[in-house]
């Protein structure tokens, strides 16, 4: 049998930029090259799709865009077959791919974006289509549909535009302090503030609305917060539970992707019948939310040890250091059989 070829698109306009090339970097070496040729598609931060033959050493260093033998290209929408358009001395070129593989964290990539571009030109996405990826990244509304799921989400106050003062006042009245600000759709915690005092709601909400243009109010979960990794389109995989240390604050982006004062614990410190209800919970928030091929689903666990959901993360970090690899280890699944898998599992959506 010949090689499919997947396409492995990275970087993006969103601020994870810098998180996508380390990715990326882990996927691409991890690859079964006996069994997949592998195109990279690097998009720049200002939005410049290019095809990347380059080193792939020069993808988390930030180099790979200037690289001369790089090609402009974009993803077409073919009368019959998936693939790419670039500009080769001037004129068009097709290259074929069989699947996309997107490693776009955040906004432009993770919202459903790139995935309906891929649907449009028929190949197969690796993770989650468009309307799973764009329910997942808006927290309001995926915190409603699981909510009638039967699980508990945290009290909130949305505001589908920048509320007046006294609107933000308000919220204090109705979800007490502390209570978080956050951006509607926004990744890695990126405008998101902890409020412990009314003085700081304005900038806070100020922050969030330079991310999107809505903001949520969430109302503060005494207790931690958990991790569940989940694979598969109809028969789902659950990896161990894992569980977030702080030792204050909230586990904003320094602190995932730097671990300053918090600790990540997998398996998580908590007894068997706990876990398994967690995982029980991730896969029920998995399949309301439309997710398919792989997410991250991250859930709290209050003071009572009730579960609380928080978010969904349908391209979590993908270093082989990541959460997200992390707890499927736990189970047996080492890093380069997750990349396979979860290239299987697109191929094998599309062609049901």
């Amino acid at each position: 049998m010949s090689k499919k070829t997947v396409a492995i698109l990275f970087g993006g306009r969103s601020p994870e930029y810098d998180v996508s090339l380390m990715s990326a970097y882990s996927i691409i070496n991890a690859v079964n090259r006996d069994k997949y040729d592998i195109l990279l598609l690097g998009i720049t931060r200002e939005g410049e799709w290019f095809r990347y033959s380059g080193s792939v050493d020069d993808i988390p260093n930030d180099m790979w865009h200037t690289d001369p033998s790089r090609l402009s290209s974009m993803i077409i929408s073919p009368s019959k077959g998936g693939g790419l358009i670039e500009l080769i001395d001037g004129r068009a070129e097709k290259i074929h791919a069989d699947v996309v593989f997107p490693v776009l964290h955040g906004s432009y990539g993770e919202d459903g974006t790139v995935q309906g571009l891929c649907e449009l030109a028929g190949i197969p996405v690796v993770g989650s289509g468009s309307a799973a990826s764009a329910l997942c990244m808006d927290k309001d509304r995926a915190h409603k549909l699981v909510s009638l799921a039967g699980i508990r989400v945290p009290k909130s106050i949305c505001f589908e535009y920048a509320p007046s003062e006294e609107e933000i006042l308000s919220t204090i009245s109705q979800l007490g302090l502390p209570l978080f600000v956050k951006p509607v759709k926004a990744g890695s915690s990126f405008g998101v503030t902890r409020v412990d005092d009314s003085s700081q709601l304005m900038d806070a909400v100020k922050l969030a609305l330079t991310y999107d243009d809505a903001v949520l109010f969430e109302e503060n979960i005494d207790g931690f917060e958990t991790g569940c990794s989940v694979i598969g389109n109809l028969e789902l995989k659950t990896g161990r539970i894992d569980e977030i240390e702080l030792a204050g604050g909230f586990f904003d982006y320094e602190e995932k992707y730097n671990l300053v004062t918090s600790k990540i614990h997998m398996p998580a410190r908590i007894d068997e019948e706990t876990e398994k209800k967690l995982q029980e919970a991730a896969k029920t928030i998995y399949t309301t939310l439309g997710c398919r091929g792989y997410a991250r689903i991250d859930i709290f666990l209050d003071s009572k040890g009730e579960i609380v959901f928080n978010e969904t993360n349908t391209i979590p970090g993908f270093t082989s250091k990541s959460r997200f690899p992390n707890m499927l280890k736990g189970v047996g699944i080492e890093y380069p059989e997750l990349v396979d898998i979860l290239i299987e599992l697109a191929i094998e959506y599309l062609e049901k």
